[in-house]
């Protein structure tokens, strides 16, 4: 990725995206599972909306990649009792998180941090 090419990507999840995040920190303080704290870090990051580094892009995109077959667990998207597997995907993002992280992965290619 060329330099000027940074300046045009905003490396700002959507809305849809931080309020996913938000709402996976919620559940995990009412159910007190779900998430590593890594997984913590990234919804507060992605919730602020903050500006991620091309490296954070890459390795939601392997997060997602590793669990997407949580997706599969009992009580996945259970609203009365979410499964762990669950809250840990809306902490990065969730659906819309992993289709913007793929989106980003492909413009940004191998790009450094800066």
């Amino acid at each position: 990725m060329r330099e000027a090419d940074n300046d045009e990507i905003d490396l700002r999840c959507p809305q849809i995206v931080a309020d996913n995040a938000a709402r996976g920190l919620r559940l995990r303080g009412i159910f007190g599972r779900g998430g590593t704290e890594v997984g913590v870090a990234r919804a507060t990051e992605l919730k602020n909306r903050d500006k991620l580094s091309p490296s954070t892009i890459r390795r939601m995109v392997s997060y997602f990649a590793r669990h997407q077959v949580d997706k599969k667990g009992r009580n996945y998207d259970n609203e009365e009792d979410p499964s762990a597997g669950y809250i840990a995907w809306l902490l990065w993002g969730g659906d819309e998180g992993r289709a913007w992280a793929l989106d980003l992965k492909q413009k940004i290619g191998n790009a450094p941090d800066i």
